[in-house]
């Protein structure tokens, strides 16, 4: 299968590594020069477990250097989004697919507002990754990938990318609901991005701290009622998975807290800010994300 790659950070790297090794024809994009020139000098680096395995692969920071592919995966940052979007157009063939497995909400939306809804996935996964450097990536936690047809309409097509995926070592499964799977990935990211982001800590030390975890709670609870709100019912226990998933990744920084890290541009309108964006179409009161929201905006804008 011939896979290009529209952002090669740290997932689409540790994506791109893994689909490769497996023997898929794999391209990577990304605006990173020295990462793009690192990557095709030696190699593309991921750290697992201490050590290093590297993978040739073909990358590219020319956005006019385009190869038709069978599937695009697009893994950038969801303000990117759009301009991603257009560059994954341009190297469809007629059956191609569109693959986003983007933190937050909206990000299949607005690939569908380019590319013909019924050739769009989207989905989520639970491995985490960073970047350690130009053409250097640490693997830093494994999980199922769960995809499903953007527009609900079948397509034979997913089957077989399944395949693909599993074969290459990510375990990936089919979901008929994937709106739902997107809610669920869109409440653990609100619970837990802007908290650790603002406060410098790391994932597990939100369940260490009472102020911490009630902090989490109320700004799941919001989500959770601007979600009901808007058709989607979330399982009872949320919160819980929120905080087993933080406790499972205890060691790690949330993206977020990394673009804070890093004085990059954050995913906060497309994390907390979409569930406040959400909530003033139904009226509903959101003070807690609202805040988390403005904080994280604020942050950015004065990094020094």
């Amino acid at each position: 299968m011939n896979i290009t790659f529209i952002g090669a950070g740290a997932m689409g790297g540790l994506f791109g590594y893994f689909l490769a090794q497996s023997g898929q024809n794999v391209f990577l994009m990304d605006i990173w020069e020295d990462h793009v020139s690192a990557i095709n000098s030696r190699g593309l680096g991921v750290e697992f477990n201490e050590k290093i395995n590297w993978m040739d692969i073909s990358a590219s920071s020319d956005m006019n250097d385009i190869r038709k592919s069978d599937l695009v995966i697009i893994f950038v940052k969801s303000t990117q989004t759009e301009q991603a979007a257009v560059q994954a157009l341009k190297c469809l063939n007629d059956d191609s697919l569109v693959l986003t497995l983007q933190n937050g909400m909206g990000n299949a939306d607005k690939i569908s507002q380019v590319v013909d809804p019924d050739r769009v996935i989207a989905g989520t996964t639970s491995h985490g990754a960073t970047i350690l450097g130009p053409g250097l990536i640490r693997h830093a936690g494994a999980g199922p990938t769960l995809i499903g047809m953007w527009s609900e309409k079948n397509n034979t097509e997913l089957t077989n990318i399944k395949n693909v995926f599993c074969n290459a070592g990510i375990d990936t499964r089919i979901e008929d609901n994937i709106h739902l799977i997107v809610w669920k990935k869109l409440i653990i990211n609100v619970g837990i991005n802007a908290v650790t982001a603002l406060t410098g800590i790391k994932n597990g030390k939100i369940i260490d701290s009472p102020p911490t975890g009630k902090l989490v709670r109320m700004v799941v609870k919001e989500a959770c009622d601007v979600a009901l709100a808007h058709g989607v019912k979330l399982p009872d226990d949320i919160v819980e998975q929120v905080f087993t998933i933080a406790k499972a990744t205890g060691l790690n920084r949330s993206s977020m807290g990394q673009d804070v890290d890093h004085k990059r541009l954050t995913e906060i309108d497309a994390i907390n800010g979409a569930i406040v964006s959400l909530a003033q179409k139904k009226g509903i009161p959101v003070p807690v994300n609202q805040t988390l929201t403005a904080l994280v905006q604020t942050l950015q804008k004065n990094y020094k």
